[in-house]
């Protein structure tokens, strides 16, 4: 029987019930990645935020204490089988960086996420102008403006606003908005994400999608590889989809971030790694 490969991937960007829309415990989502020959996976549930905002669908600050104990039993649990590392998704817009620098600098966090939601209802009251293009500019500033923060180690899902009203997206129209907010993001050395689950939207395609990809490989952006699992069934679902698509777009190597730091692993190696699920 041929020795298995060594696992080197970890699932990067996953939930827990605590966010309120998602399913499993990070124990049922370990057992997936086992199976898909994982080294780890990196839990990042919706973060705390201040004042009720997008309060239906996130921990709350109360619940801290229970976040980090279920991540720790899980770890404790699969210890010598699977890494388990605490990670966050935090949400970022203009005006929460002092509560975001504390929340992330207070926390033994392995590996953060920064996201901009198009579709929360407290960002869209506030940004949104009737002009779903305007829409898409904003969202394409702000998401340059969360890298500059130094604050994040990945931008997470980074064209998600494409499926805010899909019918107005025409990547052409924005395409000059996306360079100059990716030239930012190069500077500020930030990695981005290659999402997954961006299949299951209205734009079936992964977020970003190929064009973009093509942008960050010439600036030569880290791509990191998320899921965004809501459930154990999709932890590392499309990943050898996505090598591909990103190997085709101009990229060579795959991240993930442990104790904040990033790992590259070639992409060819990566693919070789993983295990299709029975």
């Amino acid at each position: 029987m041929p020795t298995p490969p060594t696992p080197l991937l970890y699932e990067s960007h996953m939930h827990t019930p605590l966010c309120r829309h998602a399913r499993g415990t990070p124990s049922d989502y370990a057992a997936v990645a086992l199976q898909r020959n994982l080294a780890g996976i990196i839990v990042t549930c919706h973060n705390p935020m201040p004042n009720g905002y997008s309060a239906s669908a996130r921990m709350l600050e109360s619940q801290w204490p229970d976040y980090l104990a279920l991540v720790a039993a899980s770890a404790a649990q699969f210890a010598g089988r699977l890494d388990i590392r605490l990670g966050l998704e935090c949400d970022y817009a203009p005006g929460f960086e002092a509560f975001l620098e504390h929340q992330i600098s207070s926390n033994p966090l392995h590996h953060v996420l920064g996201s901009v939601h198009p579709q929360v209802g407290e960002y869209r009251q506030k940004y949104f102008n009737g002009d779903p293009i305007a829409y898409q500019r904003t969202y394409f500033d702000h998401l340059a403006m969360a890298a500059e923060t130094q604050l994040f180690d990945t931008l997470s899902h980074p064209d998600l606003v494409k499926n805010i009203s899909p019918k107005d997206w025409q990547l052409p129209r924005v395409m000059d908005d996306i360079r100059r907010a990716l030239d930012r993001i190069a500077k500020a050395s930030t990695a981005m994400e290659l999402n997954t689950s961006g299949l299951n939207k209205e734009i079936p395609e992964m977020n970003p999608g190929p064009e973009i990809l093509r942008e960050i490989a010439q600036r030569k952006i880290p791509m990191v590889l998320g899921a965004d699992a809501h459930d154990p069934i999709r932890v590392a679902d499309k990943f050898e989809e996505a090598l591909t698509l990103l190997e085709s777009t101009g990229h060579t190597h795959i991240h993930f971030h442990l104790n904040r730091h990033r790992h590259p692993v070639p992409i060819p190696t990566a693919r070789a790694s993983l295990t299709p699920l029975p």
